[in-house]
């Protein structure tokens, strides 16, 4: 099986998109409104001020979870013991960022949560009746206006062939959130798993946008969105030289929105949160 790019535009995008999330947990799609050029400005700049020292100017503050996280403090993915080979640096609107960075990276948070609406909106009208009746609110609503969505600036460096046995740029995983946003990084890497347990090649064909279901769409859909799980493989060869930047929007709901019987997104955000080992 292989993850095929659905052209935005087409007239059945929205189908193919929703069929493609619902059987693999992904959705590619090319032709969407996020301009190439811009994305590759945006990882320029960016592999800029991670190759600075200026970048522990900005170090994350605890209490609001934005700004620059360091490798050493870099997540440990769920069920893992090795910490990811990453760096990585948190935008909300609300936060720090290095003044030179912050229009373009504002202007494009705004195009990118603006897409992701109709995206979910998608979802909603492609959900089947007795899945959707349990939505608390229009799924697109969930978002408007929410202070939690995140922007993360991913950074995984160069190997250096000193790195811990067994630690990889990001090991398997799920995302907390309703949808990830994701533009094609600048290296390979990414893979989704299958339902039969194998590993897929997300296409990483620069332009492309990536699309997966997270923890929140999962517990509001009842498990019909199911969670993607998926991991960012070291490279091999020359490529060990490059490093890979990627640009994921995380969507968060407003803290009180009613996800389940079970959880408001907040409930469940620092559930999640305190698995990882972010908070305690």
């Amino acid at each position: 099986m292989t993850l095929q790019a659905i052209d935005f535009n087409a007239p059945d995008a929205e189908q193919a998109f929703v069929k493609s999330l619902r059987e693999t947990g992904f959705g590619v799609l090319k032709n969407h409104p996020l301009q190439q050029q811009w994305v590759a400005d945006i990882y320029q700049q960016w592999e800029g001020f991670f190759n600075t020292e200026d970048k522990h100017l900005f170090t994350y503050k605890p209490d609001t979870q934005d700004g620059f996280f360091p490798a050493k403090v870099a997540e440990t993915a769920k069920g893992h013991t090795k910490r990811d080979l990453k760096e990585f640096f948190h935008y909300y609107p609300w936060g720090q960022c290095p003044d030179a960075l912050r229009s373009d990276l504002q202007s494009y948070y705004e195009h990118a949560t603006h897409l992701a609406e109709t995206l979910l909106s998608w979802v909603e009208r492609q959900s089947p009746s007795e899945v959707s009746q349990h939505y608390s609110q229009p799924l697109s609503s969930m978002i408007n206006g929410s202070q939690q969505t995140l922007l993360r600036v991913l950074h995984y460096p160069p190997l250096k062939g000193d790195e811990e046995l067994g630690a990889i740029r990001a090991a398997a995983h799920e995302d907390i959130n309703l949808l990830t946003i994701l533009p094609a990084a600048n290296e390979p890497g990414l893979q989704v798993k299958a339902k039969d347990g194998s590993w897929l090649d997300v296409p990483c064909d620069f332009g492309n946008l990536i699309v997966n279901i997270g923890d929140m769409l999962q517990e509001a859909s009842g498990g019909y969105f199911p969670s993607t799980t998926h991991r960012v493989v070291n490279p091999e060869g020359a490529d060990k030289t490059k490093a890979r930047i990627s640009l994921p929007l995380f969507l968060h709901p407003k803290p009180d929105v009613v996800l389940s019987d079970r959880h408001t997104a907040n409930s469940y955000l620092m559930e999640r949160l305190r698995e990882l080992g972010v908070i305690e």
